[in-house]
């Protein structure tokens, strides 16, 4: 019985827990209320709203970890999904692979830039990332001339992907999304670069004492969070077959900041985990889907979305407090 109950008070002091608890209360309540949540067809329409969100969520974390903030991520995604969608529309027997190559590598060159920005003239990257939120949209404007790419020119191959794919029939957009939260996971707690990342966010001061080349590390975190943006990006257009430069994207940065903050990590830096992002993104998929199964007025869409964050947030401080005090308990002589 001793042993049960360690099992459980050590799952209750992980970050995780709190948002486990409220994603598994918030299902039964919407489930009791309204039985077909809790349907096959259901949960496949939530594992297609968290993909883009979780991929580039684990970008995020990893800047939020070394003590920035990344606000440009939406006019990323929108800028590789349409210059990918332009490739597909101007080279038509372009394999629809090259979409990948092609919306990676230009995200990785966008997130470059933003951490040249604030390594080589010390600004705060919640500045610079503002800033380039609009030029980079601006941009896009520009290089799309404001013009959609239509649907007949993404690839059937490209589409197929958010629908299924040969493990089990799983949308091959939702295999990528729970690889690229593995290969994160694989990144930051099992590499000398993951560790370097969570020391200069703990303390970026002592990071330069202890061997770490702060500015090397902080360029591959902007560069990493960029062709996540651009995957992200090259899936959007995937799951919607279709890019349009006024509305890709937009917003989209706010969503994924509040799926990391909810999932653990600190926007004072050095704290945050794959599992707990994971958590966070499929919660705010949850909701998002559960809102409309509930006729909910869009007009109240907004507020209760927010609400549940809240809620999220003032659990998993609960949850944290609770194991701290039982840490310090177990500490006394």
């Amino acid at each position: 019985m001793n042993r049960i109950t360690g099992v459980i008070g050590a799952l209750l002091r992980r970050r995780a827990a709190g948002i486990a608890v409220m994603l598994l209360i918030f299902s039964l309540v919407v489930g009791l209320i309204q039985p077909r949540f809790l349907t096959p067809d259901t949960l496949r329409i939530v594992m297609l709203a968290i993909p883009l969100i979780m991929v580039a969520a684990m970008g995020q974390m990893m800047v939020l970890v070394s003590r920035h903030v990344d606000l440009s991520m939406g006019s990323m995604l929108g800028f590789t999904a349409i210059v990918a969608g332009m490739v597909f529309r101007d080279f038509p027997d372009v394999p629809w692979w090259v979409g990948f190559i092609v919306a990676i590598s230009t995200g990785a060159v966008l997130g470059l830039f933003n951490g040249l920005v604030v390594t080589i003239f010390k600004l705060p990257s919640i500045i610079v990332t503002l800033g380039t939120l609009s030029l980079f949209r601006g941009v896009l404007f520009l290089i799309s001339d404001a013009r959609q790419v239509d649907p007949q020119f993404i690839p059937s191959a490209l589409i197929q992907m958010s629908q299924t794919s040969p493990v089990f029939g799983i949308p091959g957009i939702v295999l990528i999304a729970f690889g690229v939260a593995f290969l994160t996971y694989l990144f930051l707690d099992h590499t000398r670069l993951g560790r370097q990342i969570y020391a200069i966010g703990s303390n970026p001061a002592a990071a330069p004492l202890r061997g770490i080349r702060v500015v090397p590390v902080t360029l591959l975190v902007f560069t990493l969070s960029g062709a996540l943006s651009g995957l992200a990006g090259i899936m959007y257009a995937s799951r919607f077959g279709y890019v349009n430069p006024s509305i890709t994207g937009v917003g989209f940065e706010f969503t994924v900041i509040a799926a990391v903050v909810i999932g653990g990590a600190s926007i004072n830096g050095g704290v945050g985990t794959v599992l707990g992002t994971v958590l966070g993104v499929i919660l705010l998929g949850t909701v998002s889907v559960a809102l409309p199964i509930l006729a909910v007025s869009a007009f109240w869409q907004d507020a209760i979305f927010g609400a549940v964050i809240v809620i999220a947030l003032l659990i998993d401080r609960s949850v944290r407090e609770r194991g701290a005090r039982s840490v310090v308990a177990g500490h006394r002589p």
